[in-house]
């Protein structure tokens, strides 16, 4: 049954025009009156609901039911990642959106090739949310990722003390734990949030500087990763 994403209030019973993308989507598909869809608003569990009337450009549905599934991991796992080039981070939101990531912060490090401000770093952001949104409805996800608006490394660290529940940076820095091991240690209903570096990885200076602000060095072995391998394998890994 397709699904969409319809981030409004379903209200059993009610009969609703569907948001502009939504909508779009409906008819690109040439789905006809009758036809049974499920939406979900990122507010927990799917509905179903019956296409009621398709319009040049609006599609209207009468909520049928709701059904209380969830699809989300029992731990939330955060990744702030400094962005990867070209279309390597669009590659990263989807597959980490698949997975069951909770959040996405994308950042600016030394070693970024990747450089965005402005309109284009909002634009950016917009993009990839929709990213998330397109791999929730494709993988059964009833929760779309949060992706954070793009920030600088050094300003993110200075205010990532509220970042919840056990914080890990992927680092070469000797004596940096094993990811197996502290799997093993971390109770299962516990967050973590993952810092991992671009191509190059993080600077040394910013190594020592996430290390000051709390955040506990971890490895994830001997292998040579991509960025963006580096941050699903530690994803994985979290999730179990």
């Amino acid at each position: 049954m397709p699904r969409f994403h319809c981030p409004v209030p379903l209200t059993l019973g009610a009969d609703i025009d569907l948001p502009a993308t939504a909508a779009r989507h409906v008819q690109v598909l040439r789905l006809q009156p009758g036809g049974v869809i499920t939406l979900f608003n990122g507010e927990g569990g799917e509905h179903s609901a019956t296409i009621l009337r398709m319009g040049r450009s609006d599609v209207a549905v009468r909520i049928d039911a709701h059904h209380a599934i969830e699809r989300e991991p029992a731990r939330a796992v955060h990744l702030a990642v400094g962005m990867p080039a070209n279309d390597r981070m669009d590659w990263l939101v989807e597959k980490a959106t698949e997975l069951g990531v909770a959040s996405i912060q994308p950042l600016h490090t030394a070693h970024s090739v990747l450089r965005l401000s402005g309109e284009r770093a909002t634009k950016k952001q917009t993009h990839w949310q929709q990213v998330a949104v397109a791999a929730c409805e494709q993988c059964g996800g009833n929760r779309v990722p949060v992706i954070h608006p793009v920030r600088d490394l050094s300003s993110w660290l200075a205010s990532s003390g509220t970042v919840a529940g056990l914080r890990c940076v992927l680092s070469l820095a000797e004596g940096s734990q094993g990811m197996a091991e502290l799997i093993q240690q971390t109770p299962a209903n516990e967050s973590i949030a993952f810092l991992s570096g671009p191509e190059g990885g993080l600077s040394a200076q910013e190594d020592k500087a996430a290390r000051a602000a709390g955040w506990l060095p971890v490895t994830l072995g001997g292998r040579v990763l991509r960025a963006e391998t580096a941050a699903l394998s530690a994803l994985v890994r979290a999730l179990g």
